[in-house]
């Protein structure tokens, strides 16, 4: 099986760590997950997906693995596919360029990791 270091392991690796902090910082970590649930709600424009491939981009942007990971994770969830997460990615070449050329690969590998689980697709190395 191949190795993947941009979703599940990444995700992995933070969770002790968050724990950490999210002990000391309790009344923040409430916050904000309020925060994040009502900003990923179906809305009346945006769903769930959409909203989530935008967090992709936008983490993409930020080069951030931890976020990457995450909304990859939460997209496969709410129901993205592949094209769609490919097209999401493909605007960031736009706005990001050399940067987002490197990161938007770890996006897709991310989400690929996390949809074939998801799917239940045996990849094989």
């Amino acid at each position: 099986m191949t190795e993947h270091r941009h979703g599940k392991t990444v995700l992995d690796d933070l969770n002790p760590l968050t724990r950490n902090l999210r002990h000391a910082i309790p009344d923040v970590y409430t916050g904000f997950r309020e925060l994040h649930h009502a900003a990923f709600a179906a809305g009346e424009g945006l769903d769930t997906a959409t909203k989530e491939l935008i967090a992709v981009a936008i983490a993409v942007i930020e080069q951030c693995d931890g976020c990457i990971a995450s909304h990859s994770r939460g997209a496969v969830r709410a129901g993205a596919t592949k094209e769609q997460c490919a097209d999401a990615l493909a605007v960031t070449f736009l706005m990001g360029g050399g940067p987002a050329s490197i990161y938007a690969p770890r996006a897709y590998d991310a989400f690929c990791e996390f949809y074939d689980t998801e799917h239940g697709v045996s990849v094989t190395a």
